[in-house]
């Protein structure tokens, strides 16, 4: 039996049907990822790092995956592809999007590759992640 692991998964869209993108991004996660165990309140934002006429809703699930982090990452941008999204942020130059998939957290695991930081590295400058992430993470695992 594969072994499991715990991911935390932040979601955000400020485009279209917001609450519907991340409906179908839960569905889409259980396909492709695992079982959502928990979620978090859908949330509204501002956008963050960039101008936008459009207001975010995010959330944060807890995911239990047997894929491993590398696997997670392509995982979670096919969703992204599949829902639409065409340009992904780089060097900090955030768009628009339809759907935005973050790995936040792994187990208790860290790496540090390019592409590819756990914990997410921004995380803790984000209320819109910390706050849904805090509504479901069980403080007394870390």
């Amino acid at each position: 039996m594969e072994k499991k692991h715990t991911a935390y998964l932040a979601y955000g869209s400020n485009l279209g049907d917001k609450e519907h993108n991340i409906q179908c991004a839960y569905e889409l996660t259980e396909q492709k990822v695992g079982r959502i165990a928990k979620c978090s309140s859908l949330m509204h934002s501002e956008p963050w790092g960039f101008k936008s006429a459009n207001v975010f809703v995010n959330s944060v699930a807890e995911v239990e995956t047997t894929l491993s982090p590398h696997e997670l990452l392509n995982a979670t941008q096919s969703i992204e592809r599949e829902m639409g999204r065409t340009r992904k942020s780089k060097n900090g130059e955030y768009h628009d999007r339809i759907i935005d998939i973050d790995i936040l957290l792994y187990d208790d695991i860290q790496i540090n590759e390019p592409g590819l930081i756990i914990p997410h590295p921004l995380m803790r400058e984000r209320d819109f992640v910390m706050i849904p992430l805090k509504e479901i993470y069980d403080i007394t695992q870390s």
